[in-house]
């Protein structure tokens, strides 16, 4: 099957995980955005302005289906780089852009599906990256922490029609941190920083998608890394929307999780 796959890759680990376990796929990076082609495996050298030209190698190396994998930010574009293709395109793709995230994924995931191209979710190709619904590693939060995570949906939800982010961090019921464009890391060594006296207990990180979003582009995801941060944060433990949130490198993040003592829960 996955000969018949292409991995469309943004930067992060999220391509090579995809490609690790499809090495059949053809693997397609983009001019502008790092990503390390894994070896030996088929590669297709993208521009955004030349989009004719991807259309036309992925019809001729017999693909079907579509995975977006890793974060891609918004590109830079020259309009004298464009094919014909491209140019009917930009109009509609312009005007997308400035609704929002969420907009103009919905209208790259058409132009792909116009040309006869069916788009998976990562995880549909890999289910392993999601956690179920009541899956838990480490300690029990408290029942503060479990207020905060209330709370904490609540807020997503209330942001999610204003396309801001997909994570808060709140203790005691204070919110110390929202997601934005600068991404959960950011937001995270921030939060770091706060004042203990501004502090009412550890804190939770709270993960989950948009409300209606597309959950074939830009799943919220945690790793290693996160969990780390989240610990140089002094948070108790992050909470993750089940089947929305990809877990990348389980095995890591398991670790850094014993290694912290933080709990990792799937709600």
């Amino acid at each position: 099957m996955s000969k018949h796959l292409a991995i469309l890759a943004g930067s992060g680990d999220l391509p090579q995980i995809l490609a690790a376990h499809c090495p059949d796929a053809l693997f397609v990076s983009f001019a502008g955005v790092p990503v390390t082609v894994p070896q030996g495996q088929a590669h297709f050298a993208a521009s955004f302005e030349q989009i004719g030209a991807l259309f036309e190698a992925l019809k001729s190396a017999g693909i079907t289906d579509l995975v977006f994998a890793g974060a891609m930010q918004r590109p830079a574009l020259n309009p004298a780089k464009f094919d014909a293709q491209m140019l009917g395109l930009a109009p509609r793709l312009l005007a997308a852009m400035g609704q929002g995230d969420d907009a103009l994924l919905r209208e790259v995931a058409a132009v792909f599906e116009e040309q006869g191209f069916a788009l998976k979710a990562a995880h549909a190709v890999v289910p392993a990256l999601l956690m179920q619904s009541g899956e838990h590693i480490g300690p029990d939060p408290t029942a503060q922490e479990e207020r905060d995570c209330a709370k904490g949906l609540e807020i997503l939800a209330a942001l999610s029609p204003l396309d801001v982010g997909q994570a808060v961090v709140l203790s005691g019921g204070q919110v110390l941190g929202i997601e934005t464009l600068q991404g959960t890391d950011s937001m995270l060594a921030y939060v770091a920083d706060t004042p203990p006296q501004l502090r009412r207990g550890k804190g939770v990180l709270i993960k989950a998608p948009k409300q209606g979003q597309d959950l074939r582009f830009d799943v919220p995801s945690i790793g290693a890394d996160t969990i780390h941060a989240a610990a140089r944060a002094g948070l108790a433990g992050v909470y993750i929307r089940a089947g929305s949130v990809n877990v990348l490198h389980r095995d890591a993040a398991e670790q850094a999780l014993q290694e912290t003592g933080l709990f990792l829960r799937a709600l």
